[in-house]
């Protein structure tokens, strides 16, 4: 088969530096296919041409399932033509059977690193050195180059929440359209923000310690120094808060612990296993 520069055959031998190694750089599309597949005939002449138009945006890996069938049991493949996009070493996206060459670019387009993406990139890249007059640079020209991209909006609100200027990251957020608004990544920064917002306006941490030591039952403390234990970083402290609220008064800001808790789960992630854990706590108080 004819190779170039964008198009490589990929075998057991030589997978792990032509597709997981590569994908760390570039998207890396892998077409499983065999000579006897006629959809795989259909499709391969439209990746070949579209790997030669974007010039390096994406490598086009094939790998002849006649003779690579270990690969393909690896992998997942169960029908042919199957392709699979490779990013940073995972299966980022997937296709089984031959796409017509409108919908074929449509899917690759979602994987190709644009100008903007470069950008936010560096901005978070300059937001872990600490240069986050840089990050604001980059973030804005991204924004300018393309408003409606979604990761660079993002990476502005957690530069903003990180600047303290959490009423400023929360109308970044409000803008989104709805359908953005309701994704997991963007209710949970979100929530994130709502919670920085109302640390702000809260009274300190310390104050609000003494008056709960002079008051345990002092509810709306306890629940404003969860607040600002979960800006600060400090999960479990904050949940203890809340499942503390939650066991004191149910009735207390309609049934304002639990539902603090569910949304310190929204912004941890079901993976992570605090989650777990303070879920059987809470669910031991409701049941």
């Amino acid at each position: 088969m004819q190779t170039n520069e964008h198009i490589v055959e990929a075998t057991a031998s030589n997978f792990t530096e032509l597709v997981l190694a590569r994908s760390r750089e570039i998207p890396v599309v892998v077409d499983f296919w065999a000579g006897w597949c006629a959809p795989c005939q259909v499709l391969m002449p439209l990746l070949h041409k579209l790997a030669g138009e974007y010039q390096g945006g994406f490598l086009l890996a094939t790998v002849d399932t006649d003779q690579e069938q270990q690969l393909a049991l690896q992998y997942g493949v169960r029908s042919l033509p199957t392709v699979k996009v490779f990013r940073h070493g995972e299966v980022v996206d997937e296709f089984m059977g031959a796409l017509p060459e409108s919908a074929l670019r449509e899917f690759i387009e979602r994987h190709i690193e644009k100008p903007a993406d470069k950008l936010v990139g560096n901005a978070r890249l300059a937001m872990e050195s600490g240069n986050l007059d840089e990050a604001r640079r980059l973030l804005d020209e991204a924004l300018a180059m393309d408003p409606g991209n979604l990761q660079a909006t993002l990476t502005l609100a957690r530069l903003l929440l990180r600047t303290g200027e959490a009423h400023q990251a929360q109308t970044v957020l409000d803008a989104l359209p709805f359908d953005k608004r309701e994704e997991t990544e963007v209710r949970a920064l979100a929530a994130q923000a709502r919670f920085a917002r109302e640390a702000q306006e809260a009274p300190p941490a310390g104050e609000l310690e003494k008056r709960l030591a002079a008051d345990p039952g002092d509810l709306q403390a306890r629940y404003q120094l969860g607040v600002h234990k979960l800006t600060e970083g400090d999960y479990d402290g904050a949940m203890d808060q809340f499942l503390e609220l939650m066991r004191r008064d149910r009735a207390f800001g309609d049934d304002l612990g639990r539902r603090s808790l569910l949304t310190v789960f929204e912004i941890l992630g079901e993976g992570d296993e605090r989650v777990n854990r303070y879920r059987r706590q809470m669910a031991r108080l409701l049941y």
